[in-house]
C-alpha cells in the first residue's frame, strides 16, 4: 500500500500544484468549481477532492458544484445523490460571488462562446489540449485515464484525510472514465484504482451501476435499430429528437457490443444543437480525431481514443441542411461527413478537438 501510495505522491508537477493551490487559498475562502456539459462521476469526484483539500486546508466560507446542464444519465443521478452533492446551472448563479473559480474535467475553450466570460485560475483535466487559454494553476496530463487519478494524488500530496464517501466517489470516477480499463490508462490509474478501492464502499458503487437505462429510452434503441447504417466496423445512427444526450450515449455503447462493430456514431438533437456521440475500441479508430476531422469546423467538444462527444448548435448547419432535419437528410449529412478524406494523422489532434461523453 506504501509503495502505491510512494507512486502517486512522489512526483514533482503534483506536489508544486498542491503547493500553489494552497499559495492562491486564504483563510474561509470562496470557490466555485465549474464542469462542462451535464456533469459525469469522474467531473464530480474530481470536484469533491478539489472541495476535500480547500476545506481541510483553509476552510471554505462558501463552495458551489456548477455545471452547464444537469444531471441527465440515470447512473449518474443515482451517484450523485449517493454523494450527496448539489449541482447548480451555470445561468443560475454569479460567477463573481465566488473569489476563486475551477475548471476540472474540462478546459475554458469547452464552454464556447462562454467560456470568454469564465476566467478560471484552476484549471485541471486530462483531454488533450486543443486551443490557447491561461490559468493561474493549469494541470493538463492527456495521458492519464482518469481525473480521480490525479486527484487522487493531490489529495494524498496534500496529506488531508480522505473520507471513505470521496474514496468512493472517486473509485467510481476512475471505473466509469477508464469504462473499467478497457480505454487508455496508465500505472497511475491502476494504482489510484486499488488506493480507493480497498478503502471504498463498493456495494453503493454496484447499486448505482444496476441502475443503467431508464425505460423510456427503449423507443430509442427501436428508432436506431430500424435506422442504422452500416458501414464496414461502423455503425452510425440518427434518432432524431431526444430529451437527453444520454439517450445517444447508451445507444451509442450497446452497439459497440456488436460482433465486428469497432466504432459506433450515434446522433440525436437536443433543443438548439445536434448531439453527436462516438465510441470505438480505442484500437482500429481513433474516436477523438475523427470526430474533431469530420465535425470540428461545426462544432466543438473533447474525447479520446475510444470515446467522443461534439455539439454542434442547428444555427451552424443551416448551410449544410437549410432546415431539414428528417431523418434522411441528417443520416446523409453524418455518413458525407464520416467519409470524407481525412488529413494523415498528427500527435496533435485539430483545433476543437471532440469532447468525451
Amino acid at each position: 500500500m506504501k509503495r502505491i501510495e510512494s507512486l502517486l505522491v512522489k512526483k514533482e508537477e503534483t506536489l508544486f500544484n498542491v503547493f500553489k493551490l494552497r499559495s492562491m487559498a486564504r483563510p474561509e475562502d470562496t470557490m466555485a468549481v465549474l464542469m462542462f456539459g451535464s456533469p459525469d462521476p469522474d467531473a464530480v469526484a474530481s470536484a469533491m477532492a478539489l472541495r476535500e483539500i480547500m476545506r481541510q486546508t483553509v476552510g471554505l466560507k462558501k463552495f458551489a458544484f456548477v455545471a452547464t446542464e444537469g444531471v441527465l444519465r440515470q447512473q449518474n443521478q443515482e451517484f450523485i445523490r449517493a454523494m450527496k452533492v448539489e449541482i447548480q446551472l451555470l445561468s443560475k448563479i454569479e460567477l463573481q460571488d465566488y473569489r476563486l473559480v475551477a475548471i476540472v474535467d474540462a478546459q475554458p475553450n469547452f464552454f464556447g462562446k462562454t467560456g470568454d466570460l469564465i476566467h478560471p485560475q484552476i484549471v485541471i483535466d486530462h483531454h488533450p489540449v486543443t486551443a490557447a487559454w491561461h490559468a493561474e494553476l493549469a494541470d493538463v496530463r492527456p495521458q492519464y485515464g482518469a481525473l480521480s487519478t490525479i486527484m487522487m494524488e493531490y489529495l494524498l500530496a496534500a496529506r488531508v484525510r480522505i473520507p471513505k464517501l470521496l474514496y468512493t466517489a472517486l473509485l467510481y470516477g476512475i471505473k466509469s472514465d477508464t469504462n473499467n480499463f478497457e480505454r487508455d490508462s496508465i500505472l497511475e490509474d491502476i494504482g489510484a484504482y486499488y488506493l480507493t478501492s480497498v478503502r471504498a464502499n463498493r456495494e453503493l458503487i454496484r447499486r448505482i451501476e444496476l441502475n443503467q437505462i431508464p425505460e423510456r429510452y427503449l423507443k430509442s434503441f427501436e428508432h436506431a435499430y430500424f435506422h442504422r447504417r452500416r458501414y464496414r466496423d461502423r455503425i452510425t445512427s440518427f434518432l432524431g429528437k431526444v430529451d437527453s444526450p444520454d439517450v445517444c450515449v447508451q445507444v451509442a455503447d450497446f452497439y459497440l457490443r456488436i460482433v465486428d462493430v469497432y466504432y459506433v456514431v450515434i446522433a440525436g438533437i437536443i433543443k438548439d444543437r445536434l448531439i453527436i456521440v462516438f465510441r470505438g475500441d480505442g484500437y482500429r479508430q481513433d474516436c477523438g480525431y475523427i470526430a474533431a476531422a469530420a465535425f470540428g469546423k461545426y462544432g466543438g467538444g473533447g474525447g479520446h481514443k475510444s470515446a467522443a462527444r461534439v455539439e454542434i448548435p442547428l444555427e451552424t448547419l443551416k448551410e449544410v441542411l437549410p432546415g431539414d432535419w428528417t431523418q434522411e437528410a441528417v443520416e446523409q449529412f453524418l455518413v458525407q461527413r464520416l467519409r470524407q478524406k481525412r488529413p494523415a494523422k498528427t500527435k496533435k489532434r485539430p483545433a476543437n478537438d471532440a469532447r468525451e461523453s
